[in-house]
């Protein structure tokens, strides 16, 4: 078999700020055929913002290709790298509502749905609460945000087992007496308004996040203070709200989304969101396509994984 490489570079054609309210503006960007099948990317983090290879996903031959930063991150203004911008109307519903608000401003009836790790939880959560507006979903690195999967990252019995010199400077980065609740003592720590405090949490938060991206070992994104803080406090901001997810969590609403198509992609050896969590989709909604990618861990870009979805997205194709 011949794996799908991306498609080439491509610039938008169109962007913007958009008011969403609350004082929040989101950046947006349209690339590929204005006369093409609306698709939305969404991605991850929370607070990931977007990349320019993020638009190589699609055909822009066949595809009206819609990309935006979610609240706070990104070009999106204002930024969570300010320490003083609150976080408070920042949640799930929030982003739901604000794609909703970019859909109606780019006078789409009905578009494609695409997001991978974080970006899945907000697809999943979008499709439940507007399924008419959904023609298909396209999911990777699927994330339930359940208290299992946030003991997994966060305590010493999940992915530390498995990386272990990270997890140490991750943890040593804590004083002992406040390692009984490391989620708790870096959200201190990254809301403290001081740089010399925020700063070195948020990069020792990020590092983590990070480490387990790839199957094999990768470089990690090179990213600027501002870029770091934000992604930092918004993933702290969802990961100590449970998401904003509604209770029973995604999966109490498949019902709501069992007739859209769908696409399920997960690696096998993904160590950020494992494979439990896609296994777990695929048994409540066996209508989906399912992968599991045997040579892959989290990353979109690698080799078995950048195939599937691709060919998810040329496949649904006009």
């Amino acid at each position: 078999m011949v794996l799908k490489e991306f498609y080439p570079p491509i610039d938008p054609y169109d962007s913007g700020l958009l008011e969403v309210g609350d004082g929040n503006r989101i950046h947006w960007e349209v690339c590929g055929n204005p006369a093409g099948k609306p698709a939305v990317f969404l991605h991850g983090g929370p607070g990931g913002g977007l990349l320019p290879g993020f638009r190589r996903f699609f055909d822009p031959a066949a595809y009206r290709i819609v990309l935006f930063d979610q609240r706070n991150c990104g070009a999106s203004r204002p930024n969570a790298g300010d320490p003083r911008v609150s976080l408070e109307h920042n949640t799930t519903p929030h982003l739901i509502s604000d794609m909703e608000r970019l859909r109606e401003h780019l006078s789409i009836d009905r578009w494609l749905v695409f997001g991978g790790s974080w970006g899945s939880t907000l697809a999943l959560a979008y499709a439940q609460a507007h399924p008419d507006r959904v023609t298909e979903l396209v999911l990777r690195g699927i994330y339930l945000v359940r208290p299992s999967d946030h003991a997994w990252a966060f305590t010493p019995t999940g992915a530390a087992k498995l990386f272990p010199a990270e997890w140490q400077a991750f943890r040593d980065a804590i004083p002992t007496a406040e390692r009984d609740d490391l989620v708790a003592a870096y959200g201190r720590r990254i809301g403290d308004p001081d740089p010399a405090v925020h700063l070195p949490a948020a990069r020792a938060w990020m590092a983590w996040e990070f480490s387990a991206n790839t199957l094999l070992p990768a470089e990690p994104p090179a990213l600027d203070d501002d870029a770091v803080l934000a992604a930092a406090r918004i993933l702290h901001h969802y990961i100590g709200n449970g998401g904003f997810l509604p209770e029973g969590g995604l999966l109490a609403g498949i019902d709501r989304i069992r007739h859209v198509p769908a696409v399920i992609v997960n690696g096998r050896y993904d160590i950020k969101t494992p494979p439990d969590q896609a296994w777990e989709l695929h048994r409540s909604w066996p209508e989906a396509e399912f992968h599991m990618v045997e040579d892959a861990g989290h990353a979109s870009v690698e080799p078995g994984t950048r195939h599937l979805l691709i060919d998810a997205t040329d496949r649904f194709r006009p």
